[in-house]
């Protein structure tokens, strides 16, 4: 008798301590990034103000070279609506949801993005070649 009571109140703290992992999950899924700077023309210091730093930035025959690594995320909008959906699905299945979503949200989490630019003299995109999209 008393291990059911136990085992009924293990089963009810995991239920606790589990409901709402994917809802967070969803909403600290990585920012949707602006791609469409890398482009020719644009200057590097937008570059640095959407992307950061640089994963690599060298000098070859004169003329700077940096690549871009990212995670490309989600925007607030679909990242506010999958919360919402796994918050309600949780609610509705007591919490036996986060079997799914928890997992779901892990594997979707963004796709890795690379991009090689080099720069004029003038500090703007000359060329661009993607690396990983």
């Amino acid at each position: 008798m008393m291990y059911k009571h136990l085992a009924g109140f293990l089963f009810a703290a995991l239920l606790f301590f589990s409901s709402g992992c994917s809802v967070f999950m969803a909403i600290d899924q990585p920012d949707k990034k602006n791609v469409d700077l890398f482009r020719v023309g644009t200057p590097r210091s937008v570059l640095l103000g959407e992307f950061g730093a640089p994963a690599v930035s060298e000098t070859r025959s004169g003329r700077k070279y940096e690549i871009f690594k990212f995670v490309q995320g989600y925007s607030t909008g679909a990242k506010a609506g999958r919360a919402l959906v796994h918050g309600a699905a949780d609610v509705a299945t007591f919490g036996l949801w986060e079997v799914v979503g928890t997992p779901a949200e892990a594997i979707f989490s963004g796709d890795e993005m690379a991009y090689e630019v080099s720069y004029d003299q003038d500090n703007k995109i000359d060329e661009v070649t993607t690396l990983k999209e």
